[in-house]
This record gives structure tokens, C-alpha cells and sequence, in this order.
């Protein structure tokens, strides 16, 4: 009997996990609304490309190919290399396929559909990013080997999201070591997910670093934002920080901002903008993102904010409030990926946020 409720369980909990993957994909989806920029086809098949070093704000296209299960098209589309535009323009969301970019010396990013990573070659090994899912994971995996014959030494996690870290089996059974902040730890206990590799080392405080091959990958944790243990990484050699899931450039946050507390997640903007460099990769989106990016969010979140506080503080009829709060909205941030579909979601949470207190 306890071997059915465990195996009961395992499969609900597989279950939730698709249900977590199928939520972040609708969310991308509704980011490529009449408007925005269709996202890119899968190439016809995986294509190498000499790795060259690469220099900040020139990403270099490295491999490209479908998703697992994915038909290659008719016509294909090359990787996309930029996406470093600057705040107020509209911007792409790629969701096809995969493909892989050189940012800097050793230093790549990884995206499946609409998830991105980053990695670190170094001449004692590889040190991985969020594994995102076992199909990914097993793409990724497979392109590292044509890149260097290093093992993948370690895996860090970002946060605790499913559509992030679900697929970190493949680099364990080589004997990887995985990090993330301590916080985390609670998180992966409360919720349970069969196909999640837990931490083997874990911090506390701002800062860690992790050492490998001669370089290194500092991680920074700056409080409570999109969750209680996000990490900011950083390679040294390329300024060029992987900040994920808090500002996915040129989009609109997810529908109903799950997991986020909405000042904090302002402080934290505002603390980045604070550092000193030009782009950033980010969990979502193209493989680069300019700094101002950050700001964008940033002004969307206070203005969201602002504007609903007002219209609640007015005593406006509850049901008018979305409509009334997103067109004050479009006027500044209709070229956001997915506006007409997502803002009005977005002021019901901030609702919700003034009105309850969460």
C-alpha cells in the first residue's frame, strides 16, 4: 500500500510539474500577441559554428536545432544574435527550436523554447546554469561535448521555478555538484518534484562564488523579489550578468505575477540599475538584453502601481479598475510583448497586492 501511495505520488507530482511548464508556455504565448514580433522558426538541423571569442554586445551564433518533438520547417530561420536594443522598442520572443551563443571567452547561453540558461567552459570543467527541463538538458548536454571534452563539474540554480531547474539528472549521473541559495532548500521541500535534483551545496548571505579552471562564477542574492532565494551570476572576463525572471526583456510580466512581491521586486530593479554594465541575459527572451531593459520593467511595475492604487484610493468600482488602469498603461508600454493580453491580469494582482496584502 505505501509502495502505491508513493508511486501515486510521484505521478501527481510529475503531473504538476507539465501543469508548471504548460503555464510558463501559455504566458509565452500570450507574449506573441497581433503585434509583437513572431518568434523565429527551428533551424532544419543542428549547425556548428567555429567558437570564436567574442566580444560584449556581439553574440556569436554557436548551434541551433528543434525542440524535441519539434518538425523542422519548411524554410529556416538563422539563430537570432541580438535583441541588445534599447527600452521603448519592441522586441521578439523566440520560442522555436534551440540554439546556443557564444557572449564572451568561454562564456555561452543556452536557450530551449522559451527558457534560456547560461555556461561556463573552463579548462577544468563546465559549469552549468539552469538545466530547464530533461529534453533541454539532454540537447544541452550533448552540444557542450562538441564544444570541449571537460566534464560538467557543477549546476547552479537560479531559483526554485520547475520551468527552470527540472532537468539536472543528465549532469548528475556524470557526478556534478549542485548549488543554489539556501533559501531554496524549503521551497524544493514543500514541493516535491521527482524530476528535480536537490542541491548538494548551498549558501547563505549575498554573495558566493564558485571557482573552477581558473575562473569564476559569482553569485549575488539580493533579498526577496521573484521568490526569497533568486541568485544573480556574474563570469568574470564578460560583464555581462545572467538575471533571470526579472526583467525578460521587451515582455510583460506573467499574468498574474505569481510569486513576486511587488516593492521588493522595484528595490531589486532599482539596485541593478545601480550596477555598472551595458547587458544582461536574461531567463526569457533573446540572448541579450541592454541594461535599459531593467528600467523598462522597473517603470511599468511603479506606474502599474501607482495608477491602481489611485483608482482603488478613489473608491472606483473594482470591475473598472483593469480597464481604466490599462489604458492609462498603453500609452507608455503598448510595445510591450503580449500588453493586450496580460495588463489587465496584472492590475487585478496589484489589487489584490493593496487590497489584501500579498
Amino acid at each position: 500500500m505505501t509502495l502505491i501511495k508513493t508511486m501515486a505520488r510521484v505521478t501527481t507530482m510529475a503531473r504538476l510539474a507539465s501543469l508548471a511548464l504548460a503555464i510558463t508556455a501559455t504566458w509565452a504565448q500570450a507574449q506573441a500577441t497581433p503585434g509583437s514580433t513572431p518568434a523565429s522558426p527551428p533551424a532544419t538541423a543542428p549547425a556548428i559554428a567555429a567558437a570564436a571569442p567574442a566580444a560584449a554586445g556581439a553574440p556569436i551564433p554557436i548551434a541551433s536545432g528543434p525542440a524535441e518533438g519539434q518538425l523542422p520547417p519548411a524554410v529556416p530561420s538563422p539563430v537570432a544574435t541580438s535583441g541588445a536594443t534599447p527600452a521603448g522598442t519592441a522586441l521578439p520572443l523566440p520560442l522555436a527550436g534551440w540554439d546556443i551563443v557564444q557572449i564572451g571567452p568561454g562564456y555561452y547561453s543556452f536557450r530551449y523554447t522559451g527558457t534560456r540558461n547560461v555556461f561556463l567552459i573552463t579548462p577544468k570543467g563546465v559549469i552549468v546554469t539552469d538545466p530547464i527541463e530533461p529534453a533541454a538538458a539532454r540537447i544541452l548536454r550533448e552540444q557542450i561535448r562538441k564544444l570541449t571534452d571537460q566534464p560538467v563539474k557543477y549546476v547552479v540554480y537560479s531559483h526554485q521555478h520547475w520551468d527552470h531547474v527540472l532537468g539536472g539528472q543528465v549532469f548528475k549521473d556524470e557526478g556534478a555538484t549542485f548549488i543554489s541559495h539556501a533559501n531554496c532548500l524549503a521551497h524544493f521541500d514543500d514541493m516535491p518534484n521527482p524530476r528535480l535534483v536537490r542541491p548538494d551545496v548551498t549558501f547563505k548571505g549575498e554573495r558566493y562564488v564558485v571557482r573552477l579552471g581558473g575562473r569564476t562564477l559569482t553569485l549575488r542574492y539580493l533579498g526577496t523579489n521573484h521568490g526569497d532565494c533568486l541568485v544573480v551570476m556574474t563570469p568574470d572576463g564578460t560583464n555581462v550578468p545572467f538575471i533571470v525572471d526579472l526583467a525578460s526583456p521587451g515582455g510583460m510580466p506573467l499574468p498574474m505575477i505569481p510569486d513576486y512581491s511587488l516593492h521588493n521586486w522595484v528595490r531589486t530593479l532599482r539596485e541593478l540599475e545601480g550596477w555598472d554594465f551595458a547587458q544582461y541575459v536574461g531567463g526569457h527572451g533573446p540572448p541579450l538584453a541592454d541594461r535599459s531593459r531593467l528600467g523598462e520593467r522597473r517603470e511599468y511595475l511603479e506606474a502599474l502601481m501607482a495608477e491602481t492604487q489611485k483608482e482603488m484610493e478613489a473608491g472606483t468600482p473594482e470591475a473598472q479598475i483593469p480597464d481604466i488602469v490599462a489604458e492609462r498603461l498603453r500609452v507608455r508600454f503598448a510595445h510591450l510583448r503580449g500588453f493586450n493580453g496580460i495588463v489587465r491580469d496584472n492590475v487585478r494582482r496589484t489589487m489584490a497586492y493593496y487590497g489584501m496584502g500579498w
